[in-house]
């Protein structure tokens, strides 16, 4: 990789950093049952870095992270965005070795809900010392382990993460043709 790609790179990891410490701050699109948040498109830098390479996902899925962290956010969901790190690098790896799945609509449909089960089973897991430990809030244990965590969580974040990929795809496709971008994609 020559220096103008590493510098794109970094550039975009930059961009998609201050993109997804925003999303979770601002949008108005969001929803919170704690440990449980739906913020639309807070995925969809991450999902765009996973495109770029596996350090800018790496990088992208550690700075969304400091987004829900400045967002004030409780301790168990802030760990849910760190847990976006396994995702991510499983995906850009994945997409480094077969980067045309992406325009192959049942590939890219496997991945995406491959990807999404990794994301869900990676947030449940992180909840389980909060929930086993009692430290999450009243309303959680009166739901019951198998309403909150596994559907609320679980199967909650599998949907979440299908469209948010849905909507990367959506942006990725037509930014991928911008100057640069086709460049450092495929050189993955």
């Amino acid at each position: 990789m020559n220096r103008n790609q590493s510098l794109y790179r970094m550039v975009m990891a930059a961009l998609l950093c201050a993109v997804g410490i925003v999303i979770p701050i601002v949008s108005p699109l969001k929803l919170v049952i704690p440990p449980a948040s739906y913020t639309l498109a807070s995925h969809v830098a991450i999902f765009v870095a996973m495109f770029i390479s596996p350090l800018t996902a790496l990088m992208v899925a550690l700075g969304t992270t400091l987004g829900f962290f400045l967002g004030g956010f409780v301790l168990p969901i802030v760990l849910r965005a760190l847990s976006h790190v396994v995702f991510a690098l499983v995906g850009a790896v994945w997409l480094k070795k077969h980067p045309d799945l992406l325009y192959r609509k049942w590939e890219s449909a496997l991945f995406c809900v491959v990807i999404g089960l990794i994301h869900a089973v990676s947030e449940v897991l992180i909840l389980l010392p909060f929930y086993f430990g009692g430290t999450l809030s009243p309303a959680v244990y009166e739901s019951g382990f198998f309403l909150y965590i596994f559907l609320l969580v679980g199967v909650g974040t599998l949907l979440h993460s299908s469209v948010d990929y849905i909507i990367s795809l959506l942006v990725w496709r037509p930014l991928r043709h911008v100057n640069g971008l086709a460049a450092i994609s495929s050189a993955h």
